[in-house]
């Protein structure tokens, strides 16, 4: 194996703390081998000295140590040599002491007895690592130069979500995250992985929910030829794809509880068996996962295995609806825009419309957006979206503040360009609303008054009324379906 080649400029330098002498030695000959400088120490005390001594790549410690925790060295690191990782040794089967120093700040974590090519990974990791870019450079450089981030949005919120990624991507500990449908979880578990030292490896995303129970075994951990009927030849499952990268757990609520056995063992032993095999193979995955399902009450449930929980729940990033971003809506929108529109046919929002989308509050978070843009793009005149386009449905849930902005702006200012108010006694819709209301059935309600009012004016000929409110016939038809419009009585 081919020596690490030196750190910034000099030979990264390696801190091994354990009290056994036999397992010091071995470390810093395999440490040694990868070219790197080594530092052991059999205590706290000892370790203290080299820490104000040296600058470390990595430090690695035992749990037990005779003065003391290594759970304290882990702490002490964590907040006093940030740019340091420390990853611990375990005694075998003791998980949960993984688990307690993943949550203290430790960047990952080998079991004894150590294995050493885990040993030689692990090390690997810490170094790329240190030698990632910020993550500020890593997002604009491997993002389209329109987004620089797979988070849209200037929101505090999402700032905040940000910030948390960024901390969160110099560890290997497990992810939980948790948000409601459509509010983005893959989208943060990418940015994870692609602002963690795992960047350059795969990143594996696999919906727990679609995939048959009797068939979940060999998807996740692969089969060998010949292990059951149509296993024509050998393949590699989930985690042998994510090999080195990442592994995100979509819906994982939604695995049976047989499955979560196996989860279980894969993650804590880092092994894997492939169905029809007899020996297990090492595997180097971090596992991230993600779920709108309360996992606390799935375990109260039954439904859901307690220390497969704590396992995965290491580390919990919630992410925040649509509806607490607001703000972040105009970015999102013309995000999507971009996407939705074909070359020399650009698509875009008028002001009317953006305030309307901004005073919505999305139960479907930001996918209920997209399908909003998707399906306005398809009825919009002359690529520009208004509100009529945008079909938006009663939520009830809007603020006063809102309320008024888009009575007063962008409800007038978009019927009024689009029927001659002035010159017809029939509308009179126009008056503010007594507050409180719901603004989207006010919405509905101008607009199904001045359909109206089109319709008598032509004497129910829908062709006129369309030009005369400035839209398509096939959009008109599609406000008198949704609204339920009936043909009206003309002088």
């Amino acid at each position: 194996m081919s020596p690490i080649e030196p750190h910034s400029g000099n030979t990264p330098r390696i801190l091994v703390i354990d009290d056994e002498a036999h397992l010091r030695e071995l470390l810093e000959i395999t440490l040694i081998k990868m070219g790197l400088e080594v530092d052991t120490a059999e205590s706290l005390e000892v370790a203290r000295r080299y820490l104000v001594k040296y600058t470390y790549s990595l430090v690695l410690t035992d749990m037990r140590l005779p003065d003391g925790s290594g759970l304290e060295m882990v702490e002490e690191v964590s907040n006093h040599h940030k740019a340091t990782p420390i990853a611990v040794i375990t005694a075998f089967g003791s998980a949960d002491n993984a688990v307690v120093a993943l949550k203290a700040g430790a960047f990952d974590y080998v079991s004894k007895p150590v294995a050493l090519d885990q040993l030689r990974k692990l090390v690997r990791s810490a170094l790329q690592m240190q030698n990632v870019k910020p993550v500020e450079e890593v997002a604009i450089v491997s993002a389209k130069p329109s987004s620089p981030s797979f988070l849209i949005g200037q929101s505090i919120e999402i700032q905040h979500v940000r910030s948390q990624i960024s901390r969160l991507a110099r560890s290997m500990a497990p992810v939980i995250i948790t948000g409601e449908s459509g509010s983005g979880k893959e989208l943060a578990a990418r940015e994870i992985h692609r602002s963690s030292a795992r960047a350059d490896k795969p990143f594996i995303a696999v919906n727990c929910g679609a995939i048959p129970e009797a068939l979940m075994e060999a998807e996740f951990f692969g089969y060998r030829k010949g292990a059951f009927t149509g296993a024509n030849d050998d393949r590699d499952g989930f985690f042998q794809a994510a090999n080195g990268g990442t592994l995100m757990l979509d819906e994982v609520a939604d695995l049976p509880l047989a499955m979560q056995v196996k989860l279980l063992r894969a993650i804590q032993e880092r092994r894997v068996r492939k169905v029809g095999a007899t020996v297990e193979e090492a595997v180097d995955v971090r596992i991230l996962s993600a779920t709108h399902q309360n996992l606390e009450a799935c375990v109260s449930a039954g439904k859901f295995r307690q220390d497969l929980y704590y396992r995965l729940n290491v580390i919990e990033l919630l992410l925040p609806p649509l509806r607490q971003r607001l703000s972040d809506v105009g970015e999102l929108a013309g995000c999507i825009l971009i996407k939705l529109a074909t070359p020399g046919y650009p698509i875009s929002l008028n002001q009317a419309a953006l305030s309307a989308l901004q005073a919505y509050d999305f139960p479907g978070n930001v996918r209920e957006l997209e399908n909003i843009l998707e399906r306005a793009a398809a009825f919009a005149n002359d690529g520009c979206i208004d509100v009529i386009d945008l079909g938006l449905r009663a939520s009830g849930t809007l603020g006063s503040v809102a309320t008024n902005e888009l009575t007063d702006n962008a409800a007038t200012a978009s019927l009024e360009n689009k029927v001659e108010t002035q010159t017809d006694p029939l509308i009179s819709v126009f008056s503010a609303p007594a507050l409180p209301c719901v603004l989207p059935e006010y919405l509905e309600q101008i607009e199904r008054e001045v359909i109206r009012a089109a319709l008598v004016k032509t004497r129910n000929n829908r062709t006129q009324a369309a030009e005369l409110l400035g839209v398509s016939f096939r959009q008109l038809r599609y406000s008198i379906q949704k609204l339920k419009i009936c043909d009206v009585d003309s002088d």
